[in-house]
């Protein structure tokens, strides 16, 4: 197991190609297969990821949840409300609204919502904690629950936390499978990682544990131990457990958004960076973290850039089948 040096920082050459071994036979569709099966019956609770909490401001956001508009907003005490996107007078679209109290001020007209809405029009539970915002939409074949089932993390007033999103064309599934392939990492992003090895004596079919150094240049790594699991149907989180950063997590979660004018599903990869160190460096790391949580998410951007195109190889391979 990987233990934190004084200096994580480690000589690492960047390997050629043609000096990688091959990891096809480890990653047997099979067993990625099985372990997608796995995750699809854990249930979310309805729960629907509508972004970054720093997206909401004073205004109101209109997000696509699962082919609905939802109207996003929070009120004077900074409670996080919900409800249909469009206003039930003539249906304006609810986006860039003011608010007063706890109430949304429709820009064509004023009405107040909910207060002034009548029964047609009614909010949706909504939930931020402290990252990422949260809608509850009734689904079939979904359970609701009170509160999103969120994966363990470190604390975030401690942490940078970073959040970007990106839509693609697939099923929210094939966003999982991607992560549930980490052998894919050394060979289709070479410039982020190196010297990957899954470590199948703490593997099981519900959590992957990972050797793997993230690559600050073509010579210096930082080798980290990390394990994937997946607390629900939609949602796959890596979490550093030995090295540097240990108990940083980086959740994945999947927004089925609806259908596009093909027909084709759409999905939106939300992805949130909570980093964590006990170094005395971190705390300078937290304070220019209006600088530092760009540098974040531009780097999972362009690793999205990769994956948003395994995952939706997936789904036309799939849909050609």
């Amino acid at each position: 197991m990987i233990r934190p040096p004084t200096n994580p920082l480690r000589r690492l050459p960047q390997p050629p190609a043609r000096a990688l071994r091959s990891t096809w036979r480890d990653a047997s569709p099979r067993r990625i297969e099985r372990a997608l099966e796995l995750a699809q019956q854990r249930n979310p609770g309805g729960w629907l990821v509508a972004g970054a909490s720093r997206d909401l401001r004073t205004e109101s956001v209109v997000r696509h949840l699962a082919g609905r508009e939802v109207a996003v907003w929070r009120g004077a005490d900074g409670t996080v409300h919900a409800g249909p996107g469009a206003c039930p007078h003539l249906g304006a679209k609810l986006e860039a609204c003011t608010v007063a109290g706890q109430d949304l001020l429709c820009r064509w007209h004023g009405m107040a919502l909910p207060r002034e809405a009548g029964g047609g029009w009614r909010e949706f539970l909504a939930y931020d904690d402290g990252v990422l915002l949260w809608v509850r939409l009734p689904l079939a074949d979904e359970q609701p629950t009170e509160r999103p089932l969120l994966p363990e993390r470190p604390p975030v007033d401690g942490s940078i936390a970073a959040v970007v999103s990106v839509a693609g064309t697939c099923e929210p599934a094939d966003i999982l499978a991607n992560r549930l392939d980490p052998w894919h990492g050394a060979w289709f992003h070479p410039y982020a990682f190196s010297h990957l090895r899954v470590v199948e004596e703490a593997s099981t079919e519900d959590a992957l544990v990972v050797e793997v150094a993230f690559r600050i240049n073509r010579t210096w790594g930082v080798p980290v131990l990390a394990r994937f699991t997946t607390p629900d149907a939609r949602t796959i989180t890596m979490q550093i457990v030995e090295g540097e950063g240990a108990g940083s997590v980086v959740e994945t979660h999947a927004t089925p958004l609806g259908p596009d004018r093909e027909g084709r599903p759409r999905t939106m990869m939300t992805e949130a960076t909570i980093a964590h160190s006990p170094r005395p460096g971190f705390l300078l790391a937290r304070r220019m973290g209006p600088l530092v949580r760009p540098l974040i998410r531009r780097s999972a951007r362009q690793l999205w850039v990769d994956d948003l195109a395994y995952a939706e190889r997936r789904f036309a391979l799939r849909e050609a089948r």
